[in-house]
């Protein structure tokens, strides 16, 4: 029997979960199965830690491999685990059978009566169902023996209700395996499958074992959602002698390939060789592998799909359950079964670019012929809008070229590095780069190569000063490559150094040497950074810079819009919360750039297009749109941070709080790993929103301090790209630094008047009038608030208007005016319920309503506590415990210690005892 702590339940598997134990309950027979590393085990013992948490008994068996060799193993190991006290009662020809079990183990010759041992272990298992319920847990139950199994299914046969069996079992993969043994008749109970981790929930596997979540869908996309493969290739991250870089390979070496050779090794030798005909093809098919000289294919590949390797449809497309095994079974194939693979299916596959492919594949001689016509097919796969295979077939036929025409190798080495970035090919941009700076190419050369690497390296541009140092060097004497360079430059600076000040330097330098040359696409995105770093560092020139770089734009009609002038514009109307004409412009774009364009660009749009919704109050579309982009971000392998912070702000707006603290903290994480200090900043202004509204008001001041910090170190002014101004002011008031918080408010109002930025004085308005109210001056604050929320509502932020509303009522009630406060309350609720805004909602609803205190004495002494304050001191008055108080208000409990110090100090009490008396005398009642 184990001892089982209450359950954390294994990420993604809530659902599942609940589905068990609604089976558990109901039938009381379930089976878990799946291959393996995909979580049963754990699934299984949260299911057991949730039966423990109810008061149940559990057993836990869990057989040994050798133990399917050894007569009655299994059920020798469960007999042992239970209380001796089960054994009391047995008549003494069962007991005498179940201690020769337990003592031997052996063979019926041994001296076990086998009518007796049934009988024994049945009453057994009776004797601890009648004492309460009992969940019997059989884990890796396809090890157990043919004798166990047997008694088994005779003692679960007459085992009353009380006693409930979950078996976690992997199928026997190939045929001739050993197959799992029954415990029951099959149709007595329910089989789960545990399905594979979608792309976000390997990122949450990830942060919560404390590995790099930046490349979550890369992992995702090599592991195929299977936990265990994940967090074997993000330990080979961690374990990196060198960070890993988002432009390069993921290290698939040691305990990750390991992981990949067992799940691989049972297959025959004929199933192997079908699969790597699987793993070199473009798109395979069992029809497409039959004809490159595998007549059985249809049942090899029957066999791999039960193995958990493969799915294939119903056409007969086959695809490997995680990227790592194909990687893995090339890798593990010498060159002449890879080579022999490939012209098999150069002969029979139907795409001609497909074709010239394999053939180019399968010989390591270079011939310019061949090169030639694999330079034409990657022309044909562009056209066909297919960059991926265009970057693919472009290196390669840089890689058939013959040495001796080494111009033409530079040349193509070149191209199929641009190609690469084109496509968002890191690996290929590196490996086109290295090639090409291994020869005598020519300093122009030299830095196109540079340049698509650096354009394929996403927010992590920390570890690749050597480029930009090279890059600059090669560029030297030629205005064209020196203004793209500066304009990679530029976007460094702000990125990784946390510079806006050189950003803009260097995009000006480029704009200028672009435009000598006649550059304009250079020009237009080098004026657009410089337009950006204008209006963060307060300069009234940004908006004539990006009319500017506008104009140059529509002359010279580029194919992206990701860091154009034309997103810039839009979120300049975000920022000036110019919402409407934001979300046109974004509705009209979307449409063409996911028909025609890169996926950077569709998710650049999707976020920008949820912070408007989210903004506007339109929530269910904001949480859509952010959905949408971070699962194109994890397809794509590119960075979640900037999706995550996207989906916090949407979560914030109608989903739940607790799923955006979850979402910012692990934008943090990825921001923190990439050395993006844009999006650490606004990582940390979510997150800090988000544990204000939910009264962490330390934790919120500290990790406002943080983006304060962080935003002066980047000499920030303008007030209106991330307003964290009016939400440190509200924390800095929460934790009773008034002084503090109205000085906040004096720097940063002038500014945004100076600016124009109407609506950060609002928010500023709302912040400064709970000050007016903590320092007595509650009319005021009234009269504010109240205009406050209709401005709010004037601009169409309906959530900032309930914001207003909940902050009223709570002056309201301050002012002992009951009615007035109810009538705020309602106001926020009914703004939050055509808005959708859930979380709100919440807030509103939690709000209590305390009885009018008396004048003067202990109601004059709770009007000093803050809302927050008060809400703790109800808690503790009712008895609760500072861990109680903490798990009912989402805090911690060091902030629950500190806050309650705080109300003893200004109720002039010492005890619990005391804070209770001073509560009843006031008529503060429980909810």
């Amino acid at each position: 029997m184990r001892s089982v702590p209450y359950p954390s339940t294994p990420v993604g598997r809530e659902d599942l979960l609940t589905r068990l134990d609604q089976v558990l309950q109901g039938r009381g027979r379930a089976l878990l199965t799946g291959p393996a590393g995909i979580g049963k085990t754990e699934v299984a013992q949260a299911a057991a830690d949730r039966a423990a948490g109810r008061g149940e008994t559990v057993l836990w068996l869990s057989p040994h491999p050798s133990d399917r060799d050894v007569a009655g193993a299994a059920a020798a190991a469960l007999v042992s685990s239970v209380p001796a006290a089960a054994l009391d009662g047995l008549p003494a020809p069962q007991r005498s059978a179940v201690a020769v079990l337990c003592r031997e183990s052996a063979a019926p010759e041994s001296g076990w009566d086998p009518v007796a041992l049934r009988l024994g272990i049945a009453r057994i298992l009776r004797t601890l169902a009648e004492r309460g319920p009992v969940l019997l847990v059989v884990d890796d139950a396809q090890r157990t023996d043919e004798e166990s199994a047997d008694l088994l299914r005779f003692a679960l046969h007459l085992a009353p209700p009380a006693l409930r069996v979950l078996a976690v079992e992997t199928p026997a993969p190939y045929a001739g395996d050993p197959a799992p043994l029954p415990l029951w008749v099959p149709s007595e109970a329910d089989v789960l499958l545990v399905p594979p981790l979608q792309a976000d929930e390997i990122a949450e596997l990830l942060v919560q074992h404390r590995l790099p979540s930046r490349m979550a869908g890369r992992i995702h996309r090599t592991s195929g959602g299977n936990p265990r493969l994940a967090l074997a290739v993000g330990r080979s991250l961690a374990d990196a002698s060198t960070p890993v870089h988002h432009a390069e390979a993921l290290p698939l070496s040691g305990r990750a390939r390991d992981l990949a050779r067992r799940m691989l090794a049972p297959a025959s030798p004929a199933v192997r060789a079908t699969l790597l005909l699987a793993a070199l093809a473009l798109r395979p098919t069992a029809a497409l592998i039959r004809r490159a000289g595998r007549p059985t294919a249809e049942a090899e590949l029957a066999a791999a799909e039960r193995a958990g390797l493969i799915s294939v449809t119903e056409d007969g497309t086959v695809a490997f359950t995680a990227g790592l095994l194909p990687s893995t079974l090339v890798h593990d194939t010498c060159w002449t079964e890879r080579s022999q693979g490939h012209a098999a299916l150069a002969r029979v596959v139907d795409d001609p670019v497909e074709a010239v492919r394999h053939r180019a594949l399968a010989t390591d001689v270079p011939d310019e012929d061949l090169a030639a016509e694999v330079a034409d097919a990657a022309d044909t796969a562009r056209r066909r809008g297919n960059s991926a295979l265009a970057a693919e077939l472009a290196l390669l036929a840089a890689e058939s070229t013959p040495v001796r025409l080494g111009a033409r190798r530079i040349a193509r080495l070149v191209d199929a590095a641009g190609e690469a970035a084109r496509a968002a090919r890191a690996d290929l941009a590196m490996r086109a780069a290295a090639d090409l700076l291994a020869r005598d190419a020519a300093p122009a050369d030299r830095v196109r190569a540079r340049l698509a690497v650096l354009d394929t390296a996403g927010q992590g541009l920390t570890d690749l000063d050597e480029l930009y140092v090279h890059s600059m060097e090669d560029s030297d004497g030629d205005p064209a490559l020196r203004a793209a360079v500066l304009l990679r430059l530029a976007v460094k600076h702000v990125l990784a150094d946390g510079d806006p000040v050189r950003s803009r330097a260097a995009a000006v330098e480029s704009a200028a040497l672009a435009s000598s040359v006649g550059d304009r696409h250079t020009a237009a995105k080098a004026l657009t950074v410089q337009a950006r770093m204008d209006r963060a560092l307060g300069s009234p020139d940004a908006e004539r810079t990006l009319a500017e770089a506008r104009a140059l734009e529509m002359a010279d009609r580029p194919l992206g819009v990701r860091n154009a002038a034309q997103i810039l514009t839009i979120r300049h109307a975000l920022f000036d919360d110019r919402l409407t004409e934001a979300r046109d412009q974004l509705n009209a774009l979307l449409p063409l750039v996911e028909r025609r364009g890169p996926v950077e660009d569709s998710i650049e749009l999707l976020n920008t297009l949820s912070q408007v919704d989210a903004r506007r109050g339109q929530c269910a579309a904001a949480l859509a749109h952010a959905g949408r982009s971070l699962a194109l971000t994890l397809e794509a392998g590119l960075s979640p941070g900037p999706a995550w912070y996207h989906l916090a702000l949407a979560e914030t707006a109608g989903g739940s709080f607790a799923r955006a603290a979850g979402y910012a903290r692990r934008s943090v994480q990825a921001s923190e790993e990439e050395g993006d200090h844009v999006f650490l900043s606004r990582s940390l202004y979510a997150l800090g929103r988000v544990q204000l509204v939910t009264g962490d008001v330390a934790g919120a001041l500290e990790t406002l301090r943080r983006v304060q910090e962080a935003e002066n170190a980047q000499c920030a002014v303008d007030p209106s790209m991330l307003r964290w101004h009016e939400e440190l002011a509200e924390a800095l008031l929460a934790n009773d630094a008034r002084e503090d918080a109205e000085a906040l408010l004096a720097d940063v109002g002038p500014v945004a008047e100076r600016l124009g930025r109407t609506t950060v004085l609002l928010g500023c308005d709302r912040v400064y009038a709970l000050c007016l109210a903590a320092g007595g001056k509650t009319d005021e604050a009234v009269a504010l608030l109240a205009e406050t929320a209709e401005r709010f509502a004037a601009h169409g932020l309906v959530l900032e208007q309930g914001r207003c509303l909940i902050a009223l009522a709570r002056v309201e009630r301050r002012r002992r005016r009951r009615s007035a406060a109810q009538q705020a309350l309602h106001g926020a609720t009914a703004v939050f319920e055509r808005a959708g805004a859930v979380p709100w909602l919440g807030l509103a609803a939690e709000s209590p309503s305390y009885a009018e205190p008396a004048p003067g004495g202990a109601g004059a002494a709770l009007s000093r506590l803050t809302e927050s304050e008060m809400h703790l001191a109800r808690l503790v008055g009712e008895g609760a415990s500072n861990q109680e108080a903490a798990a009912r208000l989402y805090l911690s409990v060091k902030t629950v210690e500190a806050r309650l110090t705080r109300i003893y100090q200004k109720l002039d009490v010492r005890s619990r005892a005391q804070l209770a008396t001073v509560l009843n005398a006031a008529g503060a009642p429980s909810r």
